[in-house]
């Protein structure tokens, strides 16, 4: 299915440059507050459109707390008064985050890789399943559904292991994925997570895997390369 949205080059990554400028990847240790972590996500996604700022991959963890999308419904909180809830302009509905989950604020500018929101998603679904594959995990996307799922047998269902949730201006892209490494997945509860009742959550050390940050970093470094292109390491903008 990846292969019918996205449109691989002959040679280099899937979704790369067209100047192959690579990335700054930047990695915050301690977790993040929300609000200046969107402040200064938009403001890097305003220079980079300004042509003043090179992309940008943040890698961090917030403390917990409950988003809503753009198409999020009152109904899907659970539990208003259990975490912090703030508004968020990505698409999606309800999802949450915390420590022990990996979010990716991803801000790419596409007019220089491709103009095409649903080739953009589709490469980071790819970016995610390359990353899960280092793991041995077979991470697979559903018609319908956003985000990367994980077959499980006993009993048989489908759980969701990372969301998927962006927003473009003037065709830079904020927002991102968020993968579920060793939160504690009872804090899922509160919502319904992206509006599925049907399926559930899981993690790497929900499905018994090693369930390091830092382990997961490196697969999801590896694997954007892969995808979108090399990065430069450099340091968090806050």
């Amino acid at each position: 299915m990846l292969d019918r949205v996205l449109s691989p080059p002959t040679k280099g990554p899937l979704f790369g440059r067209d100047d192959a400028v690579a990335a700054d990847w930047a990695v915050s240790r301690a977790p993040v507050a929300y609000p200046e972590a969107v402040a200064a996500m938009e403001a890097r996604a305003a220079a980079i459109a300004d042509g003043t700022a090179g992309e940008l991959v943040w890698l961090l963890e917030h403390p917990p707390l409950y988003t809503a999308g753009v198409s999020a419904k009152a109904g899907d909180l659970l539990d208003a008064g259990r975490f912090p809830v703030f508004q968020s302009g990505r698409g999606g509905q309800f999802t949450y985050h915390g420590p022990g989950q990996r979010v990716a604020y991803v801000m790419l500018d596409l007019s220089r890789r491709q103009k095409d929101v649903r080739a953009f998603v589709a490469a980071l679904e790819a970016w995610v399943i390359g990353a899960l594959g280092r793991f041995g995990v077979a991470g697979e996307i559903r018609p319908g559904r956003v985000g990367v799922w994980v077959a499980r047998t006993d009993p048989p269902r489908e759980d969701k292991i990372a969301a998927i949730g962006v927003k473009l201006r003037r065709w830079v892209s904020f927002h991102g994925i968020s993968l579920n490494v060793a939160p504690d997945l009872g804090h899922f509860s509160g919502i319904v997570p992206c509006g599925v009742t049907e399926h559930g959550v899981t993690s790497l050390a929900d499905l018994g895997l090693p369930a390091m940050l830092e382990t997961a970093d490196a697969a999801l470094l590896a694997s954007f390369r892969e995808v979108f292109g090399d990065v430069a390491l450099t340091e968090p903008p806050i």
